[in-house]
């Protein structure tokens, strides 16, 4: 790539975007997307998940080159048909899944000069002392000190922290004219995340444009020029230093207030006027070096926590499931000591989780509708270890019709349905047999309006039915849409449990902007 010529950083942006929009299956992710990042710029790139950040990284890595809109480089019109035409423009992307951006087999030398490799740039046969020799080079550039023995040694021998800085000294090998930074925090100590905030700083000083990504409100203050906040594939903030925190956390979490259908939590104090406490968390500490938390959960009471990317709310989730046990403090069910090990004994107790990835977590890809809703609970539709299919189809039916399914029958895959019947089903599931805690984490992400109202009135009327619900968003509207008592959480702890009036919109949104 050459060198820019200093009279072009003052007029000409390093990256254009031009109503740039992108879907999915009929679904708008990314609508009319406008935005400048100049050279020598940070912007940080701020908004809850499923805002439409992923999508837009990976249109400027050039994994999703079939977008409307268009996209300047230098203020050329640029086709970023793949990862590698991105890349030979001058667009490097730190993703936030580490493993993406490693390969596994080969050294940690030959990794970090792997796109020199994979190019054949200068000589195609470097190897051996010349390989060593460039690997120790990109790796001073990140002020990284591998001896000889790491950079000979597999690559998957390195620990987390050590694979992204490996992935981020690469990147910066080709001094890139925008570098991408998705989470680039998210696995580093303190020690080596300051490392980064000093290379960042100097990249700028250099003329490198930086777009940041990251739900640490803290790195963007200290290190973005800019922000610009993403909510449901649309810009809705842009702001130049210093940052307003109140209104960009309004902009990111906030619908407009006539927008909303959020209806005002009940008056009174937590737990008041609702059943006994269904299950009590008492000194569990979320997140090693954070304080501990006490929280109980009443029956017939809907329980909202809202937290940014990090907060802790599926670590809360996951330890209540089993899937992930909590290491310290002590939880009791009815009155009664609850320590789950694995989701087998959750469930046997009653406490059902509809995880927030449903693709991952949730669903069986190829499997009926019929047989995905029964999966947990097959052993009470099963005679002499066979299951009954009539009872699995008609359970399967009954759900769909208790949630407005819109499917064929419940033989149809979960891959016919949209996103909000996909969603529809993992909730479903969970209704199969009446619970006595139901967890939702993030049950809305991905649903049109009607489908996160039909959700939002199943949980209602679960609640209504004496179980203990905990709803978990990012989404400070649809908390206030279905819960009867809002709790925010911030870096595993909380700082506002709250009702009625305490729990209006603004102080909600202030108290998040206050706990980061």
């Amino acid at each position: 790539m050459s060198p820019i010529e200093p009279s072009a950083l003052e007029s000409t942006p390093a990256v254009s975007l031009r109503d740039v929009g992108k879907s999915f299956g009929g679904k708008t992710v990314l609508a009319s997307v406008s935005l400048d990042i100049a050279p020598g710029s940070v912007v940080a790139l701020l908004g809850a998940n499923g805002a439409g950040k992923s999508t837009l990284i990976k249109i400027l890595s050039g994994v999703h080159p079939d977008h409307s809109g268009q996209v300047r480089v230098a203020g050329e019109l640029a086709a970023l048909q793949s990862p590698l035409a991105a890349r030979q423009l001058g667009i490097q992307t730190v993703h936030q899944r580490i493993g993406e951006g490693i390969v596994p087999g080969l050294t940690v030398a030959e990794n970090l000069v792997f796109e020199e490799l994979a190019q054949q740039r200068g000589n195609p046969f470097l190897g051996g002392r010349r390989l060593l020799t460039r690997a120790r080079e990109i790796q001073a550039a990140l002020g990284l000190d591998w001896s000889d023995a790491v950079l000979r040694g597999d690559v998957t021998e390195l620990g987390v922290s050590d694979r992204q800085l490996l992935i981020l000294a690469r990147a910066l090998a080709t001094r890139p004219r925008l570098l991408i930074l998705d989470e680039p925090t998210s696995a580093l100590s303190a020690a080596e995340a300051q490392r980064l905030f000093t290379l960042v700083e100097r990249m700028r000083d250099d003329g490198i444009a930086v777009l940041y990504v990251s739900h640490r409100l803290g790195e963007i203050d200290a290190l973005a020029d800019r922000l610009v906040v993403l909510r449901d594939g649309r810009l809705t903030e842009d702001q130049a230093k210093p940052f307003d925190w109140d209104a960009a956390l309004r902009a990111m979490l906030a619908q407009a207030q006539e927008a909303t259908t959020a209806r005002p939590v009940r008056e009174g104090e937590p737990g008041e006027a609702h059943g006994n406490v269904a299950l009590s968390l008492r000194g569990v500490r979320l997140f090693d070096g954070r304080a501990p938390l006490d929280l109980d959960l009443r029956a017939g009471e809907v329980t909202g926590v809202v937290g940014l990317l990090g907060a802790g709310k599926t670590e809360l989730a996951r330890g209540l499931f089993g899937a992930e046990p909590f290491t310290s403090g002590a939880v009791e069910l009815d009155g009664k000591p609850y320590a789950p090990r694995r989701p087998g004994d959750a469930i046997r107790a009653g406490v059902h989780l509809v995880p927030e990835d449903r693709h991952a977590d949730a669903l069986v890809p190829g499997w009926s509708l019929a047989q995905n809703i029964s999966l947990p609970f097959l052993k009470s539709l099963s005679r002499l270890g066979l299951v009954d299919t009539a009872k699995e189809n008609a359970l399967g039916r009954d759900i769909i019709g208790a949630l407005g399914v819109v499917a064929r029958d419940e033989h149809s895959t979960v891959e016919e349905l949209s996103g909000g019947n996909q969603q529809k089903v993992v909730v479903g599931r969970w209704l199969a047999e009446t619970p006595r805690v139901l967890i939702l984490d993030e049950p809305f992400r991905g649903v049109d309006i009607g489908a996160r109202r039909d959700i939002g009135r199943r949980a209602r009327a679960l609640a209504a039915e004496g179980a203990a619900v905990l709803v978990l968003s990012a989404d400070v509207d649809e908390v206030l849409e279905v819960a009867d008592r809002v709790v925010v959480l911030a870096a595993g702890e909380v700082h506002l449990d709250a009702c009625g009036e305490d729990a209006q919109r603004d102080r909600v949104i202030q108290t998040i902007s206050a706990s980061v």
